[in-house]
């Protein structure tokens, strides 16, 4: 099972989102700096903001996309307020 998840580094006050298929261990990737040329290297104070189930890896990718196009920090604060919002995103490309 895949996740689509979103990142918050408080130093920063920056939203950082992804996919993978362990959360736990790319977030300790992500603070530990493993990623070298990585926009998350920049702090290392990242926590779970929120996160998006998805069955397999095509469906994250394109709610991943979905939601990087937002470009919109409102956006992402509305997904973890508005349950229904992430609920569409996920029936929109369920396949």
């Amino acid at each position: 099972m895949y996740t689509v998840y979103i990142l918050y580094s408080k130093a920063l006050d920056r939203y950082y989102i992804g996919q993978t298929m362990d959360i736990n261990n790319r977030i300790e990737e992500h603070n530990s700096e493993k990623y070298d040329d990585s926009y998350t290297k920049r702090a290392c104070d990242w926590r779970l903001y929120f996160s998006i189930p998805c069955q397999n890896r095509t469906e994250a990718i394109k709610i991943e996309h979905h939601i990087k196009k937002m470009h919109s920090r409102i956006f992402l604060e509305n997904l973890k307020k508005y349950p229904d919002i992430s609920k569409k995103i996920i029936a929109k490309y369920t396949n």
